[in-house]
């Protein structure tokens, strides 16, 4: 503990030290923050005040929007902050926040889309029984289930990162407080950290990836016996969950099934996670979801017509 305490702040080297290029990284991470914010709460306010979007696979598309909009919150103001700083710096505890936090909504974020995977598998393979298995107290436990599961992994990570001996240097060559580029400055053996972080992240995420390939693949083979239609309902619907699958799970198999190590791509990596993922997961899940589309619509014209309505009031009374 007494070494630890002569670290009281972390300085970030960022993506690039070109004031040139921070300006223009500046202005697009703003423009796909507002654009993952906006998106991904439409979505969220959208299905939990339209009734007809009152299906399990809506509820968790929902709080899967929610995720993605709190984490992308986690690192998007900080890293636009850093961005028009000339010295990039996060105290200790904002750093051990930081770290929490993102790993909290990353790991609720992983059990969801098991619980999106599962839903979809008891909707096309035992359609019968479906209301019946996926009943809103079943989805509640799956929720709950997946924050616990959040919890406990980001737990897990603020234990054995805390207590560690950081006596200098205290230059983190990354945007973000992540795992391996703050084990790179601790000064004592890694080695059996770095294990359980794989442990931790990397493996659980290889084979929750392959379990959930491995679901999508009964899925696939079970659409023989759909009529036409159904099966290009499903396969739409299913090409949406297997997109964002891959998109969560490779960046993060690639990040963390390695020994300590941090590479100048992670920070590349990093990037697509915490910003363009976020800001796809909407565009993936509605532009093929006529069902969804259309709801937005009238929840935005409603929007627009409920403030038409009341400018013309205050005009005509104020």
């Amino acid at each position: 503990m007494g070494l630890r305490k002569n670290v009281t702040e972390f300085v970030l080297l960022g993506l690039t030290q070109d004031p040139n290029v921070q300006a223009a990284l500046f202005v697009m991470f703003s423009l796909s923050y507002t654009l993952t914010m906006l998106s991904n709460l439409l979505i969220t306010v959208t299905v939990f005040t339209s009734p007809s979007l009152g299906s399990p696979m809506y509820f968790f598309l929902a709080y899967l929007s929610l995720m993605d909009a709190a984490y992308s919150t986690v690192i998007s103001p900080k890293l636009l902050t850093d961005l028009l700083s000339d010295r990039k710096t996060i105290s200790f505890p904002a750093c051990m926040g930081q770290l929490f936090i993102g790993h909290l909504f990353g790991g609720v974020e992983v059990f969801l889309l098991v619980a999106m995977a599962l839903d979809r598998y008891v909707a096309i393979c035992k359609p019968l029984h479906y209301l019946t298995i996926m009943n809103r107290q079943y989805c509640i436990l799956l929720l709950v289930v997946a924050w616990a599961g959040g919890l406990l992994h980001s737990v897990v990570h603020l234990v054995f990162v805390y207590n560690l001996p950081f006596c200098g240097p205290n230059v983190i060559d990354h945007f973000i407080c992540d795992m391996y580029p703050l084990l790179e400055l601790v000064c004592t053996d890694t080695y059996f950290i770095g294990l359980m972080v794989a442990a931790n992240d990397g493996a659980i995420c290889m084979v929750i990836f392959i379990l959930l390939l491995i679901s999508y693949g009964f899925i696939l083979h079970s659409l023989k016996t759909h009529s036409q239609q159904g099966r290009k309902k499903a396969l739409s619907t299913c090409s949406s969950h297997i997109t964002v699958v891959v998109l969560f799970y490779v960046p993060c198999i690639f990040m963390y099934v390695r020994p300590v190590s941090n590479f100048p791509v992670d920070k590349f990596i990093a990037i697509f996670c915490t910003v363009v993922t976020p800001m796809l997961n909407p565009l993936i899940y509605t532009l093929r979801n006529l069902e969804i589309k259309n709801c937005m619509q009238k929840l935005l014209h409603k929007i627009l017509t409920t403030g038409t309505i009341q400018r013309s009031l205050c005009s005509k009374y104020c």
